[in-house]
């Protein structure tokens, strides 16, 4: 990824803001946590997610008063703008980990300009991780990320992605079928954006869903894997955007068989 892509000023907002909305995540993290349900029984939020997005959006503002603020909690937008800078964030990306005690779990902030992210941070507190794209290439703490080099699809390990609700677990089922009959291991964690990351540093080949996705749960990690040298599309093919529909991200190697393992799901 050349530094023309990336505004080094909105990378560094984004990283300030990831860390100070972790912290918050980090200082509630394991206690008696009062956990309520949104839109489903496995969709639920605490106050603390809450809180870290407000941190977030505040230390945002501080630096970019008038810029939108796109965000999973309320008091957010939650569609990105066609044009202009925007920001995308995701107070704690794995909550059900969260809540359970899991360290799988995270804050997402990515700047975007005109829908195209130029600059992303994820922290993951309780793994002591940070990762982010710029003001230089991408990094996880002070380690430069590069996507795994296997291109055999029967040694890769791949994540099926994201959640498919209890009335689309055909689906599911679909989707680890296609995993488990085409590479060589499946992992999944119950973080999208760590699952992505995980991609960017070539601990998984590969990551996919058929379903259009949150852009908070997906941009920030997105633009690391292309920054590591991945590839992420739509179920086209076509390069991915935060309004496709499905999310193909791999090393590039087995983009190929992903992309046919992902379109398989509806048959």
């Amino acid at each position: 990824m050349s530094d023309a892509e990336v505004d080094a000023d909105r990378a560094t907002v984004a990283l300030r803001a990831a860390k100070n909305g972790a912290a918050v995540a980090a200082d509630s993290f394991r206690t008696d946590l009062t956990v309520e349900a949104k839109n489903g029984k496995t969709d639920v939020v605490t106050q603390v997610d809450r809180d870290a997005q407000q941190t977030v959006i505040e230390t945002v503002r501080d630096a970019y008063p008038e810029d939108p603020i796109v965000g999973e909690e309320e008091g957010a937008l939650k569609e990105v703008p066609e044009s202009g800078p925007a920001w995308i964030v995701d107070p704690i990306d794995g909550t059900n980990n969260y809540v359970d005690g899991t360290r799988a779990f995270g804050t997402a902030v990515a700047a975007v300009v005109d829908g195209e992210p130029v600059g992303a941070a994820f922290d993951c507190p309780a793994l002591s991780d940070t990762y982010r794209v710029g003001p230089k290439g991408p990094f996880r703490n002070d380690e430069p990320l590069s996507v795994s080099d296997c291109n055999d699809p029967e040694v890769a390990t791949v994540c099926p992605t994201f959640w498919w609700d209890f009335d689309q677990r055909d689906r599911y089922a679909a989707a680890t079928r296609e995993v488990v009959k085409r590479f060589g291991d499946m992992r999944r964690f119950g973080c999208a954006q760590l699952e992505l990351a995980m991609v960017a540093t070539g601990a998984l080949e590969g990551a996919m869903t058929d379903m259009a996705i949150n852009s908070w749960d997906s941009v920030a990690g997105v633009q690391l894997i292309r920054a590591a040298g991945g590839v992420v599309t739509d179920l086209e093919g076509d390069r991915w955007r935060h309004d496709s529909t499905g999310l193909v991200a791999s090393n590039g190697a087995i983009h190929d068989e992903l992309l046919a393992a992902a379109r398989a799901i509806e048959g």
